[in-house]
């Protein structure tokens, strides 16, 4: 198992609740898809696509929120930089700038920054194409699967949801079995797919608040053009204890029974809002 310093997940902590402060985008969300997607390693990569960091952002995707929100959080030189050709693809002209950009997502500050505003971009999408507030776990479709295929997944799992995930997405399903097949091979349904996702991010976001977190699932696989990657993560220790003691103080460690964690994500609750503050005051980064 990999175990991330203290200091390394102390800055990622802080990172994190920085972005939510600054984008208003909820702590608890934020923190349950980095746990999710990296174990909460900011070096993390993924030995089957162009993933990398806390966020897993795949190469183009990485320099699409780059150019739509880079300028905002100081990264106008980055996002000057990147040009989007008519084929809708993003490139950089020169090749060592290029990796400057790239290599930002290994940057916790920039990384948590950049989910956060590719969040947004997502939510403000589906709600559109929806008409309906997004989820948190419907957000996590648009990481998954690009927004393209989460409205498509959305839509369908909303007319049908008893309808085969692997028959929709069979390219999706051949890369990323464990998510679209259960035991035996037997193919499951769009609400099983959406209702093991819910699962896992709030897993993720109680499992650096000490409840039980078994193994996570082998890497998933990227499959589409805008699609990121899952690494698969394990329960670190370190001061993860402390934040524990800040979640059961703040009553937002969640039981099976309740509402998920990633259903408010641009209403964040006073308890994720004060959390996120303390992490900023304890570590002296306010």
């Amino acid at each position: 198992m990999s175990v991330v310093p203290v200091e390394t997940r102390s800055s990622v902590h802080s990172a994190i609740a920085r972005a939510s402060a600054r984008t208003g985008v909820d702590f608890n969300y934020l923190l349950g898809q980095a746990q999710v997607e990296s174990g909460l390693r900011s070096n993390a990569r993924a030995a089957t696509s162009s993933a990398s960091g806390l966020y897993q952002f795949v190469e183009q995707s990485w320099l699409g929120v780059v150019k739509a929100h880079g300028g905002e959080h100081g990264m106008a030189w980055a996002a000057d930089s990147i040009r989007q050709g008519s084929n809708g693809r993003y490139h950089v002209a020169d090749g060592a700038t290029r990796q400057a950009i790239l290599n930002l997502r290994n940057d916790p500050q920039a990384a948590s920054l950049m989910a956060a505003e590719h969040a947004a971009d997502n939510k403000a999408s589906l709600e559109g194409s929806l008409g309906r507030e997004a989820t948190g776990t419907d957000l996590y479709m648009a990481h998954f699967l690009g927004l393209g295929g989460a409205r498509q997944f959305l839509s369908a799992m909303d007319a049908s949801p008893d309808r085969s995930g692997a028959a929709m997405f069979p390219a999706a399903a051949r890369a990323n079995r464990g998510i679209f097949f259960g035991e035996g091979g037997q193919p499951r349904s769009l609400s099983q797919i959406y209702d093991r996702f819910a699962a896992k991010l709030d897993r993720g976001a109680q499992a650096v608040g000490g409840a039980p977190m078994p193994t996570m699932q082998p890497a998933v696989q990227r499959f589409g053009f805008d699609g990121d990657v899952v690494v698969g993560s394990e329960a670190q220790g370190g001061d993860e204890a402390w934040l524990a003691t800040t979640l059961a103080n703040l009553n937002v460690v969640r039981g099976p029974s309740a509402p998920t964690a990633m259903a408010s994500l641009y209403r964040p609750t006073p308890e994720s809002a004060r959390l996120a503050y303390s992490i900023l005051a304890r570590l002296g980064t306010a």
